[in-house]
């Protein structure tokens, strides 16, 4: 009797371990699956509604930034932001032409960042370019379904943070990007967005192009020499309008990480709420207190590139806040798509200043930058010699 009963013992053991071990499979197989989903969710809808859908404490771990960066806090600049009258590059008056060339040269060497004022673009233009950005943020999710990013080549991207197919983090950002130029692309909606944007760009196309003609001579080269090699009437144009919403803990999150852009100069709009953070002499630095009317301009990667890297293309990020919705609306005006870019011939001495860069056409360039993670001058260093 002892070996039958000895045997029922040993099969209710055994059995009891299998149920354990399928409902401990079970479990994980659940949490998992639960962590699959709710990772897709957030990849499928916007920070702007993770914050709308809930009383959000804390932010999501995806979302954790701080514990992946060994990036230090900004400061306030010592040193002013370098501001740029862009009226007297065409002035009458040589000696003011100079002055400017010297600024522009000065702000390109030493910031790689500059504030241009009495540029032409009405106030007016620029303030509703942010409010039609803002209304577009409203629309219902179903109405900017029809905009959602699908491949880094549409003309037309609406989407969350920057790459969430590589990053292990996400950032805490909506976006929309356009191609504005030489095809010009927007949403029609909402009412009106479309209209003010084409004029918007088209101005801001102008100012970009007095600039890099200003440069050109700072560069040592003919006014025109970055125009006519770098075939800017048909440049690239695209322009990035970026939402981040109030983050219960900005501490942890991060808008943008630190990141150079492609193009030659960026243009920079904001809704009067800071967040952006230049580095400057291996610090990063708080932009705050620009002037009213002026763009916030930045060298970009294909500056460096065509100066043969006399001029940097400046590292920046952006930081949320607590209690404002921060909305930015940048253009970056580049090469046109089919241009090889290379440093200036004329900046080229084999002996004494090789070149430092090998040519890539532009629109391969961007492809590469949009379809990785975003951090740093990742994407330049792959062109370095």
């Amino acid at each position: 009797m002892w070996q039958p009963m000895f045997m029922h013992a040993c099969f209710i053991d055994w059995s009891y371990d299998i149920i354990v071990c399928i409902f401990c499979v079970y479990k994980y197989i659940c949490r998992f699956t639960l962590c699959i989903t709710y990772v897709e969710h957030l990849k499928m809808n916007s920070v702007k509604r993770l914050t709308e859908s809930s009383d959000l404490k804390s932010i999501p771990s995806i979302y954790a930034y701080s514990t992946n960066s060994n990036e230090y806090p900004a400061s306030d600049p010592q040193d002013s932001i370098p501001v740029i009258d862009f009226s007297l590059l065409t002035s009458p008056d040589p000696t003011l032409r100079c002055q400017v060339i010297q600024d522009l040269d000065k702000a390109c060497t030493e910031w790689g960042f500059f504030q241009v004022i009495n540029h032409g673009v009405p106030e007016t233009l620029m303030n509703m370019v942010i409010k039609k950005s803002s209304e577009f943020f409203d629309l219902t999710d179903e109405e900017k379904k029809d905009f959602e990013e699908k491949d880094v080549r549409d003309p037309i991207r609406y989407g969350t943070s920057f790459n969430t197919k590589k990053e292990k983090f996400f950032c805490w950002r909506d976006f929309l990007k356009l191609i504005v130029h030489p095809e010009f692309h927007s949403p029609n909606k909402p009412l009106g967005f479309s209209d003010v944007l084409f004029e918007y760009t088209k101005r801001t196309r102008e100012v970009a192009r007095g600039l890099l003609s200003g440069i050109s001579t700072s560069l040592g080269l003919d006014h025109t020499c970055i125009e006519k090699a770098l075939k800017l009437e048909s440049s690239l144009q695209i322009c990035i309008v970026n939402l981040y919403p109030p983050c219960p803990q900005p501490d942890l999150a991060i808008g943008l990480p630190p990141h150079s852009d492609h193009g030659l100069l960026t243009f920079l709009i904001e809704n009067g709420i800071g967040g952006l953070q230049v580095k400057h002499n291996g610090q990063w630095v708080d932009v705050n207190n620009t002037l009213p009317g002026s763009f916030l301009v930045n060298t970009a990667d294909h500056l460096e590139i065509f100066s043969n890297g006399r001029y940097k293309s400046v590292e920046h990020r952006a930081v949320v806040n607590n209690a404002f919705t921060r909305i930015s609306v940048a253009v970056a005006n580049g090469p046109s798509p089919d241009t090889a870019v290379r440093p200036a011939y004329e900046l080229v001495d084999e002996e004494r200043c090789p070149a430092t860069f090998v040519p890539m056409k532009y629109k391969e360039y961007v492809e590469m930058q949009q379809s990785n993670k975003l951090y740093r001058k990742t994407c330049l260093d792959q062109v370095r010699v």
